[in-house]
């Protein structure tokens, strides 16, 4: 009998930390998969912009997977995949002195000209769906689709995106935020 209680405790015990290492394991899987890069410049400009810095993040995992010398196939640059004609428009509002598309690798200068360009979305569209698909597809295009009744029935919302890119890009920024919101909740 002593041997039988003795033996469930040690296989109770091996399971527990088989568990444990699993809980683990995932959830630093989890965040490695989703990092935590370039917080402080992240932190500094969402607080500026006022913008959710999960949603930041998120942003820069969709579009460069934190890849600060990344270029898309649009020559989008940097983490946040601003295009030079995004970069030079918000370097000027900003007075960024000395801008060219190069500097859109630094990381700094690419995450405050992103942070700016979000804002500014949320300006004229003041909905995350339709920023996000300002960002994606350019807010020229979300303003025509707001104006055709096939797409939007008010106005004021999209009831269908035409892009199916810019529907997916949505979709996994706002699943990688509710990722970050999850798993570093107590970090901003």
């Amino acid at each position: 009998m002593k041997n039988k209680s003795r033996g469930r405790l040690i296989s109770l015990l091996i399971i527990s930390a088989i568990l444990l290492l699993a809980v683990f394991t995932l959830c630093n899987g989890a965040r490695w998969l989703y990092p935590l890069k370039y917080e402080g410049l992240v932190q500094e400009y969402s607080q500026k912009y006022g913008l959710d810095p999960f949603l930041v993040l998120a942003v820069i995992k969709a579009e460069s997977s934190f890849r600060h010398n990344a270029v898309s196939h649009k020559n989008a640059r940097g983490l946040m995949q601003i295009t030079e004609g995004t970069g030079k428009w918000g370097a000027d509002k900003l007075g960024l002195k000395e801008f060219s598309a190069e500097r859109l690798f630094e990381p700094e200068v690419n995450i405050h000209i992103g942070c700016w360009y979000l804002s500014a979305l949320y300006s004229q569209f003041g909905d995350t769906d339709l920023v996000l698909a300002a960002y994606n597809a350019g807010s020229g295009n979300v303003t025509r689709w707001l104006g055709d009744d096939e797409l939007s029935a008010d106005g004021k919302s999209l009831d269908r995106i035409p892009f199916k890119e810019t529907e997916n890009y949505i979709r996994r920024v706002k699943n990688s935020y509710a990722i970050y919101k999850r798993l570093y909740e107590n970090t901003f």
